[in-house]
C-alpha cells in the first residue's frame, strides 16, 4: 500500500533562484539513488513562496529503509542540509504522512473479474 510524505516549506525570497536549483538537484538525486519517487509541487494560488515535496514509497517499512539509507549518505546530507539551512524560512516546514485507502470489497471483486 503506497505511503505519501508531503512536506511544505517557505522559500526565502532573497534565495529563490538558488533554492529552486538546489531543490531540483535534491529531487534528481533522490529519484536516481533511492527506491521512491519525489515530486516538487509549485504553488499556483495561495502563498507564493510555499513549495512542497511529495515522496511516494511502497509502504512504511520502505520509507524507513530509504530514510536510513539517505541519512547514511554524506552527499545527500550535504544537499539536504544546504537546502534547508540556507534557503528555507526557519520554522516553516510541515510534514504530513498519508497512505492510500484500501478499496472496499465490492470494488476489489470488480477488479478481479
Amino acid at each position: 500500500m503506497p505511503l505519501y510524505v508531503y512536506q511544505t516549506f517557505e522559500i526565502k525570497q532573497e534565495k529563490f533562484k538558488e533554492a529552486v536549483e538546489n531543490l531540483q538537484e535534491l529531487k534528481k538525486y533522490r529519484n536516481e539513488n533511492y527506491h521512491h519517487i519525489v515530486d516538487i509541487l509549485l504553488p499556483i494560488v495561495g502563498e507564493d513562496y510555499t513549495y512542497a515535496l511529495l515522496a511516494t514509497y511502497d509502504g512504511l517499512a520502505e520509507m524507513e529503509l530509504q530514510n536510513k539509507k539517505m541519512y547514511d549518505d554524506d552527499k545527500y546530507l550535504e544537499l539536504v542540509s544546504s537546502f534547508f539551512l540556507e534557503n528555507v524560512v526557519q520554522g516553516s516546514m510541515k510534514t504530513m504522512v498519508y497512505r492510500s485507502m484500501n478499496d472496499n470489497k465490492e470494488q476489489q471483486g470488480k477488479k478481479e473479474e
